[in-house]
Formats: C-alpha cells, structure tokens, sequence
C-alpha cells in the first residue's frame, strides 16, 4: 500500500511506531425511526435503563483506578458523570422521544447535536473542545442502547512487532483510556480535537505520543497499517518505507536515551552556563497536581488555572470555603514554594449562571477580568478565598486580559475591598501578597507603562497574544498553519514587555505553548539582552534581585 502523511496537531511529545487499530464511532450505527405511541415509555425506560448504566460503568472505572494513574483521570471521570446527570442530557432527550416520538438513539443525537452547535459558538479554546466531553458522555450511552463494546484487543505476546498498537479514532475520551493500561496502546491519533481536549491532556500526563486534530484519519488509514506518530511535530506517517520505518526507530532509541539522561537530572539546581539561577515551577489545574509538581522536581506552582474549579459543577458556583479549601490544599502541598494563582479566566460564553446572554464574538467580549468586573460578587469570593489561603504560604495573584488602566484600577480595588473585609472578619491573610497582570492582548504590550507603574509582576499570555495579534485560532485545523509564535509582530511584542519589565525591575513571566517548546528556548533566553534572559516554560528575569521561571 502506498504511504502517506497526515498533519494536524500535536498534543504529546515522542514518537511511536507500531499498527493501527481503528474504533468506529457508535454514532454511525444509528438507526433514525419513530416510536409508536404505546411504546413512548418503554423507550423512555429504555434511555434512563442506558444512562444508569453508564453511571455505574463510570463509578466502577473511577473505583479501578490504579494508585499511579494522573490524577485528571480520576477528574476527567467525576466531568463525565456530572455531565451525565446534567438535565441537558439526562432528561431533555427523553422529552424528544414524547414529543417527537423518536427512538432513543435518535433522541439522545439531536440533543447532542443541538449542544454541540451552542459550543461551537463558543471562542475560548479550552471551553469550545468541551463539546467533545459531552460528545463523548453521550458515545459512551449509544454503546449500552446498541449493545456494542469498543475494546481493545489483548496483544498476542509471540509477536512483540504486532504488540505495538495505535488506536485511530474519531475522538477518544479521558475514560475510554483506562481500558489501555492493561493493552499495548502506544500512541493515538483522532480526527478531532485540539492542544487543550481532556484527551490531549491525559496523553500529556501518561506520556503517549499522540496526534490529534487528524480530519479524515479515520477513514484515510485501514486496520492493520503500518503507523509513525511523530508527536513532537503532530505528524503520522502511513505505511512508511523500510528506510523511513528505519530512520523513525533509531530517534525513537534516541529520544528515549535522552529522557532516561534527563530524568537524573531533575533534582539538580537549574542553572545557567553563565550562573544564572532557574526557577522551575509547574502549571497546575487542580490541587491533586502538586504531587506530580513535586515528583517533577519543582520549585512552585507558576499558574494555578482556577477556571477548572468551576467547570462540571451544573451551573453550581463552588463556594468561598470550597475554593478556600482548593487554594489552601494547594499552597500547603507544595510546601512553602510560591503558588501564582490566575484568577477566573472565564466569560460570558460559558455555562457558569442561567443568563441567556450571547455574544457575537465571545473571544472579544465580556471573559476574564472584564467578566470578572461585571460579576463583582464572584470576584470578591474568589478574591477572599485566595487572600485567605496567602496565611499558608507564599500565594501570588495573576489577573487575566487586563487591557486598561480602569480594569487595572478596579482590581486593584476589589483586592482591597477583599482585604478589608477580611479584617473586618478577623480573618488572617498575607498583606503583601504580590498582584500580576497577564499581557496577553496587543493593546497592553502597546500600553506597558501603566501596567508596571500599578503591577508587581507581568506574565505574558503567548496563546492568547498569539491569537490576538495573527487574528488565527489555534484549535481550529483549518487555519492552525497560520499559528506562528516567530512572526515578527509576536516576537516584538513579548521583547517590549521584557524590557519594560526589566526596565521596571519587576517580574516577567513567560507562560503558555510557546513557553513550553525547547526549540524556542534558546531565543526567549537571548530575547532583550543577555542579563535579560526569559526561559522555555514562563521565563521570569534572574538576576541579583530576581530569578527565572520555567513553569513545566
């Protein structure tokens, strides 16, 4: 068979080699007919009998999961079951088959549909590539409806060749993984899904080489083919040559040479060729993630991305005390280390109240600080319960998409008001806890003086910087080509915030994908001037005052 090669975009770093094995959505084998109306309710029956099944399919892989497992899979699971018992989900199809007297399967997709066109609208990236979580709760109930299973076949061990499988899917869900711990899964590669899919994210925390974001992989690449994940470029090669197959082998044994190399070194202080001392700090969703933080080897937590706390919650805002309580388990665990805390990056295209506010382009509309701004009540909750947890250890406050002195002026108030009313309550908190801006809107790189005059520290937000600047959505596969971190207008940018920074003599964090990837470590290093270096994983200046970043 000929080769060929499929771009989309990487998630995961590494390279796998092995045959692929496709799952066919359920969703396929879909029949569409119309119930009778003496058999409304057995069908009715028939969709709740498969929802409760799932429930207790979802409960036993939460009870199986093994001590070592990344904890987002443990969170991943409790979304699924709490999307799963979303009214969305559970109740409005079985209303669908009475009114509209169509049969489960039918019922259950209409829904699904209905919703995945709502998120759709949706800009924010991580929020948007929420369809597939619910695309996938309801893949999971057409199964049970159907009957059908999506395992994956045991290995034969006599041939260690055909042991190496990669799974080709439409999507894959977090849960659906489990079952591949006990297979010879090395590698996926779906049609769908971007850098921040819950999927993208468990293939990150297991270290699978995946490539998502494939299109028609599904349908272009047959059962049993020869199959080359190259993770670090979202790349898969189909039936590739014996000299490429060869070539793909001997990196492969070199990549794994250097991680066993690499992995000695994490206890070692970073620093570096010329003395400079490197910070390394973790970026974190939940507080379950400060163990993996610390096995790591870091220093602290560079951005606590509090959103999560709010997500799969049914419209149920958490409390002061529950986000007190997250924030405080957090700066407890990581044990006297600094934890930067962004405050809710969320918006008004997001589920978190029952408004039925739209926006035309929720991507410039009312999120982050200026939804924040409007909502001053959850802010000040939020606000109180990170002041509060600031008593247990050293906490920072980053504030997202601030673009003008008066959101500036205003958060600065609001964190006042927070703290007086503290006081007024006897409640214990840290005076001096230091408050950061995130650059990530070209208006404030253009605007920086007003930012270091009233911040203690910048962090500059590259994925949204990106995105702003190049007018490119990066989740999009249509245009993600067009993502480029190296364009001239990016680049000159993040160097004029550094050097504000510098200037200033505060701060400057470095934060997000572009931060992450090694090949541009060496350029955020050298960006400004030699004493002003910025590192791979949200830089923040080092010198006799200050120190580098890298959050991992």
């Amino acid at each position: 068979m000929a080769s060929f090669t499929l771009h989309g975009i990487p998630v995961s770093r590494g390279i796998a080699i092995g045959r692929a094995h496709l799952l066919a959505p359920a969703a396929l084998d879909v029949k569409h007919y119309l119930v009778a109306q003496e058999q409304i309710e057995a069908e009715v029956q028939r969709l709740q009998n498969a929802i409760a099944a799932v429930h207790k399919e979802l409960q036993t892989l939460w009870n199986e999961l093994p001590k070592d497992a990344p904890t987002e899979l443990g969170a991943f699971i409790d979304v699924h079951a709490l999307i799963l018992s979303d009214p969305l989900i559970a109740e409005a199809p079985l209303d669908i088959i009475r009114s509209r007297h169509y049969n489960a399967e039918w019922a259950l997709l209409t829904q699904i549909d209905e919703l995945s066109a709502q998120f759709d609208e949706i800009e924010d990236p991580y929020l948007r590539e929420r369809k597939a979580d619910i695309q996938q709760v309801a893949e999971r109930v057409l199964k049970v409806l159907l009957g059908t299973e999506q395992l994956l076949p045991k290995a034969p061990a006599e041939d260690e060749l055909l042991a190496q499988m990669i799974v080709v899917a439409h999507d894959i869900s977090p849960a659906d993984m489990l079952q591949f711990r006990d297979r010879s899964f090395i590698g996926f590669i779906t049609d769908v899904g971007g850098q921040n899919s819950h999927t993208a994210i468990v293939a990150r925390s297991l270290d699978i080489p995946a490539a998502v974001g494939m299109s028609q992989a599904s349908m272009l690449i047959g059962q049993d083919d020869w199959l080359i994940i190259d993770g670090d470029a979202g790349v898969v090669i189909a039936n590739p040559s014996a000299l490429v197959l060869e070539q793909y082998r001997e990196r492969q044994v070199a990549m794994q040479r250097a991680r066993k190399k690499l992995g000695k070194l994490k206890k070692t202080p970073a620093v570096t060729r010329c003395g400079t001392p490197v910070t390394l700090l973790a970026n974190i969703e939940l507080p379950e993630d400060c163990v993996f933080a610390l096995e790591s080897g870091a220093s602290g937590v560079g951005l606590f991305r509090s959103e999560f706390l709010f997500m799969g919650r049914a419209h149920k805002i958490p409390t002061e005390d529950e986000q007190f309580e997250a924030y405080r388990n957090t700066v407890q665990s990581m044990k006297g280390r600094v934890v930067t805390i962004r405050t809710l990056d969320i918006g008004a295209d997001k589920p978190l109240d029952q408004s039925d506010h739209t926006a035309l382009n929720p991507a410039l509309g009312l999120r982050a600080i200026r939804y924040c701004l409007a909502e001053p009540q959850l802010f000040l909750t939020q606000l109180r319960a990170i002041l509060r947890a600031s008593a247990f250890g050293k906490v920072r406050i980053l504030i997202p998409m601030l673009a003008h002195a008066f959101e500036i002026d205003q958060s600065l108030a609001m964190i006042a008001q927070a703290k007086a009313s503290l006081r007024e309550d006897g409640v214990k908190f840290d005076d001096a806890v230091e408050v950061g801006a995130m650059i990530e809107i070209p208006a404030a790189a253009l605007a920086l003086p007003m930012f270091v005059k009233r911040m203690d520290f910048l962090s500059i937000g590259t994925n949204d910087l990106i995105q702003y600047t190049l007018a490119i959505d990066r989740v999009d596969y249509e245009v993600a080509h067009l993502y480029n971190p190296l364009h001239p207008a990016v680049l000159q940018l993040i160097s004029m915030t550094i050097a504000a920074g510098h200037k200033a003599g505060i701060d400057v964090a470095v934060c997000g994908e572009m931060a992450g990837d090694v090949k541009l470590t060496r350029l955020l290093l050298g960006m400004g001037c030699a004493s002003f270096p910025c590192t791979r994983r949200n830089c923040w200046r080092s010198s006799k005052r200050y120190s580098i970043a890298i959050w991992a």
